[in-house]
């Protein structure tokens, strides 16, 4: 009897209409307000670069703003310039003043059209949520959300959008392959911030919109600026100390906000328990949270699953604490403390508050020595 044979896996095939085959280059739409460019964008182009430079082509931003922004549109293209980007596309127009979704929705379908990228990547923000949605629909296009990863199939240029799911328990890998652009978001800090290039400059392309202002149902009566001041800013913070279920009960979750005072660091915490109402949502670190990127990371009670892991991963250096040496957080932090955390964090906040006393009581030319 003949032994039995392994199922052939049969690679996926892309089979792009001949239209769409000469689609080229990769996108990356540059988001701004009030002046200043979102840093997402910054860290798009840092990852569209990678993604132009495998597939050969030119990294461009795309900039949509107000005829009244003037010079100011044409500094958001230089510094996509300095950002890594070869070309940049400019549409202004009366009508784009204020972000709109019908007339911003018409005006990138319009540049895709006429220009037509492979790939067109967007910040996973409300803005770019709302306009990347509504353009895919409109391209009849694929789009991939709340991207962790992006790679290049070096076998048929297929964009490679990872992301998590169900729950966060899985990352999957999805593929646009019969349409163009590929489209994705990316939510703010999960890539890494690109070094500026000061003075490097690149083409600038214009292009028109042909929409009136009767012809746009929605209007802008009044722009009322979101006060944050006393709300968590974990995405911008660049210590923070987060807390999970290992703390045991909620009484004890004064021993992070005890720490991360001492640090003048933000409080993060896992999904669990801010599922248990031990801290508010805004406070929440993963996938169904906030992701960020900061200096020093400190887990304390936190097991580390994949949910929590990919919205934090990126931090510069990863301290977790947990009484169980096999929590998968141990896989990828950089220092690991076994232990108590009702032991060990009383006792991290009491000698970081001796030394910086010390330090505060310090001559300049001794406290530099």
């Amino acid at each position: 009897m003949s032994e039995p044979t392994a199922p052939v896996k049969k690679k996926r095939k892309v089979v792009l209409d001949q239209r769409l085959q000469a689609y080229r280059g990769v996108w990356v739409y540059i988001e701004h307000e009030r002046g200043r460019v979102h840093p997402v964008s910054l860290e798009l182009l840092g990852e569209g670069r990678k993604l132009a430079d495998t597939l050969g082509v030119e990294l461009a931003g795309v900039v949509m703003a107000g005829v009244d922004a003037g010079a100011e549109a044409r500094g958001y293209c230089q510094t996509a310039f300095e950002y890594g980007a070869d070309l940049c596309y400019l549409m202004q127009s009366d009508v784009l003043g204020e972000y709109r979704n019908e007339p911003y929705t018409q005006g990138l379908t319009d540049l895709v059209n006429a220009y037509q990228p492979e790939i067109l990547l967007l910040g996973a923000t409300t803005l770019g949520r709302d306009l990347a949605g509504s353009v895919a629909t409109t391209l009849n296009t694929g789009l991939t959300a709340d991207c962790t990863e992006l790679a290049i199939d070096p076998d048929d240029r297929s964009l490679l959008s990872t992301r998590p799911t169900f729950g966060g328990s899985l990352l999957c890998t999805i593929v646009t392959l019969n349409y163009r652009p590929q489209m994705a978001t990316v939510r703010p800090r999960v890539m890494a911030m690109p070094e500026s290039q000061p003075g490097r400059t690149g083409r600038i392309v214009e292009h028109g919109l042909l929409l009136a202002e009767a012809d746009i149902v929605t209007k802008v009566l009044e722009f009322i600026a979101d006060d944050r001041r006393d709300t968590p800013q974990l995405p911008f913070a660049d210590i923070i100390v987060a807390g999970g279920r290992g703390l045991g009960k909620p009484e004890n979750f004064q021993l992070i906000r005890d720490l991360a005072k001492v640090l003048g660091a933000e409080v993060g915490a896992s999904r669990p328990v801010v599922q248990a109402g031990w801290v508010e949502a805004d406070r929440q670190v993963g996938q169904s949270g906030k992701t960020v990127r900061p200096k020093l990371y400190i887990a304390a009670g936190i097991s580390g699953a994949i949910q929590h892991r990919v919205g934090m991963e990126g931090a510069d250096c990863i301290v977790a604490i947990n009484n169980d040496p096999d929590a998968p957080i141990f896989e990828f932090a950089h220092f690991g403390i076994v232990g108590d955390v009702a032991t060990i964090l009383p006792a991290l906040t009491e000698a970081f508050w001796v030394k910086l006393k010390r330090q505060a009581s310090l001559p300049p030319q001794e406290e530099a020595a």
